[in-house]
């Protein structure tokens, strides 16, 4: 089965389905708890490139740290992607990643998408 790359926050309930959505199906998944390995910038840009998304369109808005970064809905990907370096909590979750290309497991069984 194919190789499975998660960012993962086990406290999310929708990252523990992802997690268990994969692994019932037989993947073999590298989980990457994203809140203690914080993805550098150029992990950000790489995956974005794949998920096809704007910074914003990766970005959890409604937490804290967004208004507490300074961040609108306005603000640039430069911006948005440097406060999720920053503060990790401000990457939605979870993002399963493949050489299949990348999902932001919203609904859970969007990760299937890519395996």
């Amino acid at each position: 089965m194919t190789d499975v790359t998660l960012w993962h926050n086990p406290r999310c309930s929708k990252s523990r389905a992802a997690l268990a959505l994969l692994e019932d199906a037989g993947h073999t998944v590298l989980v990457r708890r994203y809140l203690e390995d914080t993805p550098s910038l150029q992990d950000l840009r790489d995956v974005q490139v794949v998920l096809g998304l704007t910074a914003l369109g990766m970005a959890r808005t409604r937490e804290a740290a967004f208004k507490e970064a300074g961040l609108t809905r306005a603000s640039d990907d430069a911006a948005v992607l440097a406060a999720m370096v920053a503060h990790p909590i401000l990457i939605e979750r979870p993002v399963a990643i493949t050489p299949k290309g990348a999902v932001i497991g919203r609904p859970p069984e969007r990760v299937l998408e890519v395996v």
